[in-house]
């Protein structure tokens, strides 16, 4: 399969398994402390996880729709495989990704990282990459990504112990999982990720004081900027390999 082939094919599954993620991304939406929607706007039972926000009942639409999440899924996945080629681990990357973009999704509008998708990731990427570590042509070392997966989950933990109000408990467990894909290249990728994704977090926050959207002290969802700051580790650390 030529790269551009490959970039093509993981776009399109990206576009794929993005076009699933609304519904699971309007049911996760809900605010801290409250239980998973179950229900349409109108108050018409959801049913299932996967599939288009639309109620049959009342024929209304409701959360995001389909081509947001299937384009940022489909871009995602075809930089991945820009960035890993044929390598064994691409197909971990491509397994990943609609959740890494679910998970950015629901943080960035409800300040919420859920326990059945976090921890999941973390728990999917060790195992596929312990796979994947016995495939030939494989780039990169499982024994890492599990250290890996630890010293962020443990960096994390210790901001969340520091500072409670500034770091979220659900931010330490999406590190489990971004340590464990950013340590398989090794710990110059881990740093960098995690570094990018300070980077983002603080830009942003900065541009919304700026716009005066918020103050210096205004909690923001960290989440997509981990994410967003592994994605980019990760793209380079493959490059790099």
């Amino acid at each position: 399969m030529t790269d551009l082939a490959l970039v093509i094919a993981a776009a399109l599954w990206g576009a794929a398994a993005g076009a699933f993620l609304p519904r699971a991304a309007y049911r996760f939406s809900a605010p801290s402390g409250e239980p998973w929607r179950d229900g349409c706007p109108d108050g018409h039972p959801v049913r299932g996880w996967l599939g288009r926000a639309h109620c049959t009942t009342c024929t209304r639409s409701y959360g995001p729709g389909v081509a947001p999440l299937s384009l940022a899924t489909a871009l995602v996945c075809a930089a991945l495989a820009a960035a890993t080629g044929t390598r064994p681990e691409l197909g971990v990357w491509l397994l990943l990704a609609p959740l890494g973009v679910l998970l950015a999704f629901v943080d960035f509008r409800v300040q919420r990282l859920p326990d059945p998708l976090t921890l999941p990731l973390a728990g999917a990427a060790l195992a596929l990459l312990g796979v994947v570590a016995l495939v030939p042509e494989h780039t990169g070392e499982w024994p890492t990504a599990l250290y890996g997966a630890l010293a962020l989950g443990g960096g994390y933990l210790v901001l969340f112990l520091i500072n409670p109000s500034g770091m979220g408990f659900g931010d330490v467990k999406l590190a489990l999982g971004m340590g464990a894909v950013l340590g398989w290249y090794g710990w110059s990728t881990l740093m960098l990720g995690t570094f990018a994704g300070f980077l983002f977090g603080a830009l942003y926050g900065g541009a919304l004081v700026v716009v005066r959207r918020a103050g210096r002290k205004t909690a923001i969802a960290f989440g997509p900027f981990l994410i967003a700051g592994a994605f980019v580790g990760l793209l380079i650390g493959a490059y790099a390999a």
